[in-house]
């Protein structure tokens, strides 16, 4: 089955690209393409995307807010941000409201498909200098929640793995485990974190 992907973003030249990329690209198709996020609540549900393109700038309704409500709408979806430029505080709190990683507006098209594809596997995309913030971010924070707590040292460590970008094979091969195994260790993360998404996932490990 194609991957269907929803773009929601204001600048009608850099939605329609990438709408007609999508949708002449086999492999994917287009499941709407939105220029706000009110206009996105009220029809992405409807279309239930497996990944949605969010640009993190949009007028009244911004991204983050709007990712805030389309994961409790529609939680399967998968949310790359996209943005002009790597904004820190903005990624980080695309992340806490569930988004799965981002990406830079000038990303070449074959690589945001590519992203696309990513992410629909479980990846995370994410630029190594957001990576690294990310792993000081946690690491100054300790481990005091207590769902965190919950888990298993080979579950904190898989966690560990996903909050850094790291995609499954890379992590099965660091742990020196089969992918299968840290498919599993990740089902078990997410039922006791009580979360459905690898980003929704990070956020949790972040805000503890």
């Amino acid at each position: 089955m194609p991957i269907k992907v929803a773009i929601i973003e204001d600048d009608d030249w850099i939605r329609e690209n990438l709408a007609a990329q999508i949708k002449r690209t086999p492999g994917f198709t287009c499941a709407g393409s939105y220029r706000t996020g009110e206009e996105a609540i009220e029809q992405v549900p409807k279309a239930v995307p497996d990944v949605i393109l969010m640009d993190i700038n949009l007028p009244k309704m911004n991204g983050i807010e709007c990712v805030r409500q389309l994961k409790t709408f529609v939680p399967s979806a998968q949310i790359l941000m996209l943005t002009v430029y790597e904004d820190s505080d903005r990624i980080f709190n695309s992340l806490l409201a569930g988004a799965s990683g981002y990406l830079l507006k000038r990303t070449p098209q074959a690589e945001i498909l590519e992203a696309i594809a990513e992410v629909h596997r479980g990846n995370s995309p994410m630029t190594g200098h957001i990576a690294r913030k990310v792993v000081q971010y946690f690491n100054q924070r300790g481990h005091s929640n207590t769902e965190i707590e919950k888990l298993s040292k080979r579950e904190r460590e898989v966690l560990e793995g996903l909050a850094q970008g790291i995609p499954y094979k890379e992590i099965a091969d660091v742990l020196s485990l089969s992918i299968d195994t840290v498919r599993i260790h990740i089902k078990g993360i997410y039922s006791k974190l009580h979360v459905h998404s690898r980003g929704e996932a990070v956020a949790k490990y972040l805000r503890k």
